[in-house]
């Protein structure tokens, strides 16, 4: 959900994506980038988001994903399930609000 939000801004190279979900998130969330390419394969494999090799600011081969119309659905569907586990989650930790 993270990564296809921030594609939500444009295209980005994993390494981009990674930095902008950590300074995004006051250096909360940490991306390894182990963990992130395969992510990456994941959400091309399923449609969600597209690939092409281009130059990175550095003058570096990079590829560079972006957004699908299948991703936009799918990110929409994921935040509205993030909120409904959100909003649960905080009625357990502060029931007290609850009432």
């Amino acid at each position: 959900m993270l990564v296809l939000r921030t594609l939500r801004w444009g295209p980005a190279h994993g390494h981009g994506i990674a930095t902008s979900i950590q300074r995004t998130s006051e250096d909360v969330l940490k991306i390894d980038h182990g963990s992130l390419y395969p992510a990456l394969q994941r959400l091309q494999q399923q449609g969600w988001i597209e690939g092409e090799w281009g130059t990175s600011q550095n003058n570096r081969r990079a590829k560079f994903y972006r957004l699908t119309a299948a991703g936009r659905k799918q990110l929409t569907i994921e935040s509205s399930n993030w909120e409904r586990v959100a909003r649960a989650i905080a009625r357990i930790m502060n029931p007290a609000q609850q009432e």
